[in-house]
């Protein structure tokens, strides 16, 4: 039998070693899975509300998150993996251009809100939706 001691000393090298492995093999946001970058990229043929979305995009948010949701040294881009729908989900932009955002997947600082309405912003949604699918971007379930 294992004392409690023994127990809890494994537990926790094993808690530190699955840390570390998951911060290894995650990567950081740069080397996930799909990464588009300007030679890359597919440009969609976009839906009318899209085509809107895109309009406000570059007016709002293309100074900081480049031309086609690409990034910039400002910002993050927007067309990457970390922002697929199921780890970040429509409300969580209509949120963020809202409320502003604290850094917390990249090295950019926190973002401030924005002065955009809710109508805004779900057709600037709409158009990065429209380049993530086009980019091979798509749901996938949000583990940790």
């Amino acid at each position: 039998m294992i004392s409690t001691k023994t127990f809890l000393t494994l537990a926790g090298v094993l808690a530190v070693a699955g840390g570390a492995f998951y911060a290894l093999s995650a990567g950081s946001p740069q080397e996930t899975r799909q990464e588009v970058s300007e030679t890359t990229f597919v440009m969609p043929e976009l839906s009318a509300e899209a085509q809107e979305g895109e309009r406000y995009f570059n007016a709002v948010c293309a100074a900081c998150h480049g031309q086609n949701g690409l990034g910039t040294e400002q910002g993050p881009p927007l067309v990457h993996d970390i922002y697929n729908p199921g780890h970040h989900a429509d409300m969580a932009f209509l949120m963020a251009a809202q409320n502003g955002v604290r850094a917390h997947h990249w090295r950019f600082g926190n973002m401030p809100p924005q002065q955009v309405t809710r109508a805004e912003v779900a057709r600037i949604v709409a158009y990065i939706r429209e380049l993530q699918q086009a980019n091979g971007i798509t749901y996938r379930p949000h583990s940790m």
